[in-house]
C-alpha cells in the first residue's frame, strides 16, 4: 500500500468528524437549518466525555493537591475568555464563563459551592450579591429623604459579565497510580475570579485587592455542559474541542499558589510576601517536586 492510498483511507475516516464538526453547514437549504444535525449524523453521534478510570483508594501510592490560577491576560488562555460580546457571534460561541452562568440559571450546573473544599452549596439565586450590584444615586437619596417616590432613573445596576472575569482558579490532584505505574493529574473544581461587583469602577481600590471568587463548580458534575459547549480552533475551524478536552489535556497555563500542607493549605503569598519572582519561583520548587516524584518512584 503506498502513501497515497494511505492519505485516501485516512481522509475517508475523518471526514465523518469533520462533517459533524461543520454541523450540517453545507447541506442546509436555509439558515435555519445551520447546526442542527441530520438523521444520519444523529444516528453516528456517540458523543459523549470520555470517562475517568476508577482508581482504587489503595492504587494511589502519594497525591498532592494543589491550586493553580489561569491568567486570561496569557495568549495561551483566551479560548477560556473570548469572545466576550455575543451580540454579532453565533449561539454556538460562548465563553467559559457564558457557559457556566447559563447552565447554572437553568438548573443544569448544579454542583455549585462557595469555596473550593466545596462544603456549601449555592444557586443562582444565591449568587445575585455575587454578580450584580444594585445603587440608588444621590438625587434619587434626596427623593427618598424628601419623602418622595423613588424614580427608576435614579437607580444604577452593575453586572458581571465574562468580560469582567480576569482568571480563573482551579483545584486538582496529582496522584501516582501504582497499578499503572504513572504519575496522572485530575481536576476537582474550577473559579471564575472577578472584582467585586460592589468595587469594580472604584478607581481607588487596588485591582489585586478587589478580586473575588464569584463560586466553585465541582468539575466532574460539570463535565457533561462542559463537553457540549465547544471552544474555537484557531487552527482548523472544521474540528472545534470542547472545554472539557482543553481543560483535561492541560491546554493552558496555570500558576501553583496553593498546595496541601501542614499549615492549613497556606497560600504562596503568605509565607512569601510582596515579592512576585519569589512567589513565581516557589510556584515552580513545587511543580519540580511533583514532576519529580514520578522519577523518584521508579529508581527507589
Amino acid at each position: 500500500m503506498n502513501w497515497k492510498n494511505v492519505l485516501v483511507i485516512g481522509a475517508v475516516a475523518l471526514l465523518p468528524a469533520s462533517m459533524m464538526a461543520q454541523a450540517n453547514i453545507l447541506n442546509a437549504k436555509k439558515p435555519e437549518e445551520i447546526g442542527k444535525k441530520t438523521e444520519a449524523q444523529k444516528a453516528l453521534d456517540n458523543d459523549a466525555p470520555l470517562e475517568y478510570g476508577y482508581v482504587d483508594d489503595r492504587d494511589i501510592l502519594w497525591s498532592k493537591t494543589v491550586w493553580e490560577v489561569i491568567d486570561l491576560d496569557e495568549r495561551v488562555n483566551f479560548p477560556l475568555y473570548y469572545p466576550t460580546d455575543t451580540v454579532d457571534i453565533g449561539a454556538d460561541r460562548r465563553s467559559l464563563y457564558d457557559v457556566l452562568i447559563k447552565n447554572i440559571k437553568n438548573g443544569k450546573l448544579e454542583d455549585v459551592y462557595v469555596d473550593s473544599y466545596f462544603t456549601e452549596k449555592r444557586n443562582f439565586g444565591d449568587l445575585s450579591a455575587t454578580l450584580r450590584a444594585v445603587d440608588t444615586l444621590e438625587y434619587g437619596y434626596e427623593q427618598i429623604n424628601a419623602g418622595e417616590e423613588l424614580s427608576p432613573e435614579y437607580i444604577t445596576e452593575r453586572d458581571l459579565g465574562a468580560a469582567d472575569v480576569e482568571e480563573y482558579r482551579i483545584k486538582g490532584i496529582w496522584y501516582f497510580d501504582k497499578r499503572q505505574g504513572e504519575l496522572k493529574y485530575r481536576l476537582l473544581g474550577i473559579a471564575p475570579v472577578a472584582p467585586d461587583v460592589n468595587f469594580i469602577d472604584d478607581e481607588s481600590m487596588d485591582p489585586a485587592d478587589a478580586k473575588v471568587e464569584l463560586f466553585w463548580v465541582w468539575y466532574p458534575g460539570a463535565r457533561q455542559i462542559l463537553h457540549e459547549a465547544k471552544v474555537f480552533n484557531q487552527r482548523n475551524s472544521a474540528q472545534p474541542i470542547s472545554f472539557d478536552m482543553l481543560l483535561n489535556s492541560r491546554r493552558f497555563n496555570g500558576v501553583i499558589y496553593r498546595e496541601d500542607n501542614v499549615h492549613g493549605d497556606r497560600k504562596v503569598n503568605d509565607y512569601i510576601a510582596d515579592n512576585a519572582l519569589f512567589q513565581l519561583l516557589e510556584a515552580k520548587r513545587i511543580k519540580e517536586v511533583i514532576r519529580d516524584r514520578e522519577q523518584d518512584m521508579w529508581a527507589y
